[in-house]
């Protein structure tokens, strides 16, 4: 996004499909994560945090989800749970701390492989997003920050989710703009919210809040 330039509001639409990969076991979980698309990675691990829940779910990482209630797998589904999804910068990475995390616990544990029951199995799915203007653009930071309440939390989850991780940017779209209209300590602040610890929601309160303290509300 060149420095000059507005900065327009995208918002994305998804369309999700079965990979045609499932897995009943750990065993196969393993295989099956080393060969699925990237995409799958993906939403398995961040579409959650796009729907509103009337309560926070146990994990949003929806392979820790299936360890912990399809295979009882307790500890394991804990250690998946609490990957620090902020700290990559690319699906790659991502796929290889899975991947590491559970075939160390299948390295330490002796008990027999536990299989899920029947009609429990991991069922890959992938998304393909398409992504369009929301017709929301600021041409400065003042208008960025008045523009900023209105934007949907469809059009937040991108710059911030899908820009940063699946389209291997630095940082989220909004802190490289700010960044690039000159506003360095007002970007690295915004960059430093941790967006998986918060609701859509908060996470715009958030940044909102941000824009004031800095003088920019």
């Amino acid at each position: 996004m060149p420095h000059k330039e507005p900065f327009v509001f995208n918002t994305e639409h998804r369309l999700v499909e079965l990979c045609g990969v499932t897995a009943s076991s750990l065993q196969e979980l393993v295989r099956a994560l080393k060969e699925v698309p990237g995409s799958s990675i993906f939403y398995h691990t961040h579409h959650l945090y796009l729907e509103h829940h009337f309560e926070k779910p146990v994990f949003y990482n929806q392979f820790a989800l299936w360890v912990n209630e399809a295979l009882q797998e307790e500890a394991l589904a804990e250690r998946l749970g609490t990957i620090d999804l902020l700290a990559f910068t690319s699906i790659r990475q991502l796929r290889e701390a899975i991947v590491v995390r559970i075939e160390e616990h299948l390295a330490q544990t002796e008990q027999a492989p536990r299989e899920c029951a029947p009609g429990n199995e991991f069922h890959f799915c992938r998304s393909k997003s398409f992504i369009m203007p929301t017709g929301i653009v600021a041409r400065d930071v003042a208008e960025f920050v008045s523009r900023l309440p209105h934007v949907t939390n469809s059009s937040l989850y991108f710059h911030f989710f899908e820009a940063r991780l699946r389209l291997e940017r630095p940082t989220n779209d909004f802190s490289l703009w700010l960044l690039g209209r000159g506003e360095e300590d007002l970007a690295i602040a915004v960059d430093r919210l941790n967006p998986y610890s918060m609701t859509l929601d908060e996470l715009k309160a958030a940044i909102v809040e941000l824009c004031a303290q800095y003088g920019r509300g």
